[in-house]
């Protein structure tokens, strides 16, 4: 699998069909590989739309995003497909099939041969703490076994950039502490995690870079330690409030 170096995104503007404004505004940044990135910020604010595109899901209006190995090549296609994993906010995930069946369906997906989902679903079934449901349908679990199992769907061709959309959103203090310590295990690995979340203390601890996006525009970006400093506050919730306001959002 190759090696990712960076992603850029150079003057990215998108605009949906009918709508008045745009959804992203001269997007420019680079992602070196390696890092807990963040994308943060209000609802409505372009994040979907960002980490849509990044992925391949949707086409931006003009600007590009660009995936560079280490040898300074651009990836494409199938070899760009199978270095990025998602992990939707949303459920992607057959709640009628146990959590096995479910790793070997979406394995199958990405050309994986047989012996080898066998033996990632496994690990990944003792990782994230599935084992004993491994055979059970999905559909009746809770919320953070879901979500579990969500994340192992993501990670099951062992991708170089993971994206996660709120991996934590709606789970008990023990799910959001285990996925947080093997989030941190897989970038230690060499995965990069590029995350979006609205919970700004788990931002914080998370991510040492992040960008804050508002109104489909780049507000700040930079590693957060930096950010904290150059705001003068301790704390990315009053960063956050400070550069993005206080008004209501839908």
């Amino acid at each position: 699998m190759s090696e990712i170096s960076h992603v850029d995104i150079l003057d990215m503007h998108k605009r949906y069909p009918g709508a008045m404004e745009d959804s992203l505004s001269q997007i420019n940044m680079k992602i070196p590989a390696g890092r807990k990135f963040g994308l943060l910020g209000p609802n409505g604010a372009g994040k979907t739309s960002l980490i849509s595109i990044m992925c391949g899901f949707l086409e931006p209006s003009s600007g590009s995003v660009t995936y560079y190995t280490k040898d300074k090549r651009e990836l494409e296609g199938r070899a760009l497909k199978n270095v990025i994993g998602f992990v939707p906010q949303e459920y992607a995930l057959y709640g009628e099939l146990s959590p096995r069946q479910n790793l070997e369906y979406f394995g199958a997906l990405y050309n994986m041969r047989k012996g080898e989902i066998n033996k990632r679903s496994e690990e990944l079934l003792v990782i994230l703490g599935l084992s004993e449901v491994a055979d059970k349908p999905c559909g009746s679990f809770s919320g953070g076994m879901k979500r579990r199992v969500n994340l192992a769907i993501g990670i099951i061709h062992s991708p170089k950039i993971l994206f996660l959309d709120e991996p934590t959103v709606g789970v008990d203090v023990q799910s959001k502490h285990a996925i947080i310590r093997f989030l941190n295990q897989l970038n230690i690995e060499g995965t990069t995690i590029i995350y979006t979340s609205h919970h700004m203390n788990e931002a914080q601890e998370f991510c040492d870079e992040l960008a804050l996006i508002d109104h489909g525009k780049v507000m700040a970006k930079g590693m957060t330690t930096d950010l904290l400093a150059q705001h003068g506050t301790d704390d990315l919730h009053t960063l956050f409030i400070n550069l993005t306001g206080e008004e209501y959002r839908n």
